[in-house]
């Protein structure tokens, strides 16, 4: 058993390619090795912005001998055939066996291999794996015809400590060779193992290790600003950007002046985060952006980091003037007067400009403020202006701020408080973590935005497929249904979607005609824009369909995180009439609850036998049993009960269905358990009389159509 050490040492590997690149050479050397049948006992990967790094320990060194037995043609067989096997086996005709069968006697090729020692197989697998690696951008650098991140400059290679030779292209050879730090410690190092590997890059200032980097800056980024008694402010992301920027981590603390912090904090945050990569402090106190940063170096200095630290504070301060110089300009022209300019900005080419989306999301907005009892200026008011800051100087530069910024603009000019708040909150919530808005005005606009959205890439066939998603609608309906789940709203999914299809319906229409009008070269008679209005209109009930069944997948999806089971969404999603998604979900919790009782558990059973009798009866039959048996019909006292039964059941489920005690209607459905088991214990349904059969058929239709008042009983596993 062996050990195969390679590394990968190039020029500066992007951060956000790094951990991909360890997976992928893990996964493809792994791959390699077991189809040229070397067993191993593990694969390690590390990664640093210089080098990638595989480490193979309980490598086989030899292949297993491969011995294997092809039957051929048989021995009278035409000529060509025998000569045609012989070919692909590569032996000669005295080489083969003869061996007799039931058939005849047939010719058999025994070929064996002898394995191939490791050290073979590696230098014939690992230059393809490098020539061949899948990174997501690559370059070619001079005359080399080798592609790569960046230029590669080395291959380390060892197994067993001895040196893998191949080469990878133009030259470039596998030695025992690397670098330590680029700076510290650029010498030559030979490598005789692994162990000695990681002793010579530590002592050479490489912290191969991205777990170990990633806590020493942690570490020593807290304690820098527990020193000046401030807080650091947590930043998952950039910790682990920029575990992937430095092969020696050296975080350094750095100041900027007091006056910038009249600017909105996130947008300092964003000027040192995005440009700079530099971690902002807080005071633990108040909560407020300190005048400080952090920065971490790839260098160790004799003079603890100062002249680092100088540059650092001279570049930032020019990024944050530039960032002061966009507030201070962008404060100069209301949001309001910024509206026209949206008309600009397309937002999609058969859905018009962001314009034309600000005044449906106005009018949609209003329409579920009414619903939800939020004030209806206010929501009209945050809807005008919620993209006007998409305009501005400081989303332009800082696109991840937008929203944010409108709110902090809209305070500056004395908009109402939740008109501001709105405007921050109506691309929330983003994603199953980020923060669900409370707040009737923002609720309305945040919904408006996102209906307006899925309704109008819907409607022009722009659904999601597989796992591709460009416009994000799955978690704009995940959004939809955190905001009424979470809120609490009764809300009907299928009129938002018509209210929100109807903004798009005359707008569309004035579009087509546009389009008809330039290509014919007159106007539209005002008969044919009708027209044009009505095809629009008739397309609602396909889109508002396609969307129901889109947020019942969404639905299951996000109750599953919460332990509720997709079939009974399903079931009760499956019923038709359910698009309140409040109501939706007590009814799921009621069967929930009842599913798992005894008589759940016995009824389910029940319902399931007698379906599959149904189905199978009208299959031999060519005919359908729906409808109510003829109680004069009903000959045993144990019929009799369950027909009374069912009627009595249904009528006392649909009662409290419709008070919404969804709990009573399953205590209502579990009566007819006793009933329904004793049916099928005394009574005969294929009786020779065919009255008496179909009645009896009818009678177990009704079991099904009684527990569909429910939910969807078919659809229910178990």
């Amino acid at each position: 058993m062996a050990e195969l050490l390679l590394e990968l040492f190039s020029e500066e590997i992007p951060a956000r390619m790094q951990a991909q690149a360890a997976r992928d050479l893990q996964d493809l050397v792994a791959r390699d090795l077991k189809e040229a049948r070397l067993n191993f006992e593990s694969v390690e990967t590390h990664v640093t912005v210089r080098r990638l790094v595989l480490m193979v320990d309980g490598l086989d060194l030899m292949q297993p001998d491969l011995k294997e037995e092809r039957r051929g043609p048989r021995v009278d067989a035409p000529e060509k055939a025998i000569e045609g096997f012989l070919k692909s086996t590569g032996l000669k005709r005295e080489d083969l066996e003869e061996r007799e069968e039931k058939k005849g006697t047939f010719l058999y090729a025994v070929i064996e291999k002898s394995g191939k020692a490791a050290a073979d197989v590696l230098a014939e697998l690992l230059p393809q794996v490098i020539y061949n690696f899948p990174w997501p951008k690559s370059q070619r650098w001079g005359a080399k015809s080798l592609r790569w991140v960046r230029p590669l400059h080395s291959v380390l290679c060892l197994l067993d400590g001895e040196v893998v030779p191949f080469e990878v292209a133009d030259g470039l050879t596998s030695s025992r060779t690397t670098r330590g730090h680029r700076f510290l410690a650029p010498d030559v190092l030979e490598i005789a193992n692994y162990a000695d590997y990681k002793e010579k890059l530590s002592n050479a200032y490489v912290l191969l290790d991205a777990d170990a980097r990633k806590a020493l800056i942690d570490e020593q980024a807290r304690a820098l600003a527990t020193a000046q008694g401030l807080a650091l402010v947590d930043d998952e992301g950039l910790l682990n950007e920029v575990v992937g920027l430095a092969e020696w981590p050296v975080p350094l603390l750095g100041r900027f002046d007091d006056d910038f912090l009249a600017v909105p904090q996130e947008a300092l945050t964003s000027a040192m985060r995005s440009h700079q990569k530099y971690f902002s402090l807080k005071d633990p106190k108040t909560g407020n952006l300190a005048p400080y940063f952090i920065t971490v170096s790839n260098m160790k200095t004799g003079d603890d980091g100062r002249k680092i630290v100088a540059g650092n504070e001279r570049v930032l301060r020019a990024r944050l003037s530039d960032t002061k110089f966009f507030w201070d300009q962008d404060q100069k022209q209301l949001l309001e007067d910024r509206v026209a300019q949206l008309d600009d900005i397309v937002f999609h080419a058969e859905l018009g400009n962001m314009g034309e989306r600000v005044q449906r999301i106005r009018a949609l907005a209003a329409v579920i403020a009414k619903k939800i009892g939020a004030d209806e200026a206010a929501a009209v008011r945050a809807a005008q202006l919620c993209k006007a800051d998409l305009v501005t100087g400081m989303v332009g530069e800082f696109p991840d701020l937008q929203g944010l910024m409108g709110k902090y603009y809209a305070d500056a000019q004395n908009e109402d408080a939740s008109v501001s708040q709105a405007i921050a909150d109506h691309y929330s919530p983003k994603g199953p973590m980020d923060t669900c808005p409370s707040a009737p005005v923002s609720i309305a606009v945040a919904m408006a935005e996102k209906l307006d959205t899925l309704v109008g890439f819907f409607a022009i066939d722009e659904k999601p497929t597989g796992s591709k998603d460009p416009f994000a609608l799955r978690r704009a309906a995940l959004g939809v249904i955190r905001l009424i789940i979470e809120n609490k709203l009764r809300l009907s999914l299928r009129a938002l979607f018509l209210e929100a299809f109807q903004q798009y319906k005359d707008q569309r229409a004035e579009s087509m005609a546009a389009r008809v009008e330039m290509e014919m070269g007159q106007t539209l008679p005002a008969s044919e824009k009708e027209k044009l209005r009505e095809a629009n209109a008739e397309g609602a009930d396909k889109v508002v369909a396609e969307l129901l069944a889109f947020f019942a997948d969404r639905l299951k999806v996000h109750l599953k995180g919460e332990g509720v089971r997709h079939d009974l969404v399903a079931a009760v999603f499956a019923l038709g009439d359910e698009d309140d998604l409040v109501r939706l979900l007590a009814r799921v919790d009621a069967l929930n609850s009842f599913i798992v009782s005894d008589d759940g558990v016995n009824l389910l059973a029940g319902y399931k036998r007698a379906s599959n009798i149904v189905r199978i009866e009208e299959k031999k039959d060519n005919t359908s049993y729906i409808g109510q048996a003829d109680a004069g019909l009903l000959a045993q006292d144990e019929e009799k009960e369950l027909f009374k039964r069912l009627l009595t059941g249904v009528e006392e489920a649909k009662d409290a269905i419709g008070r919404e005690a969804f709990g009573e209607a399953m205590i209502s459905i579990a009566t007819l358990r006793a009933p329904i088991d004793t049916f099928f214990e005394q009574v005969t349904v294929n009786s020779d009389d065919r009255e008496l059969r179909k009645n009896r058929l009818l009678l177990l239709s009704q079991i099904r159509s009684a527990l569909n008042e429910v939910a969807d009983f078919s659809i229910i596993e178990g």
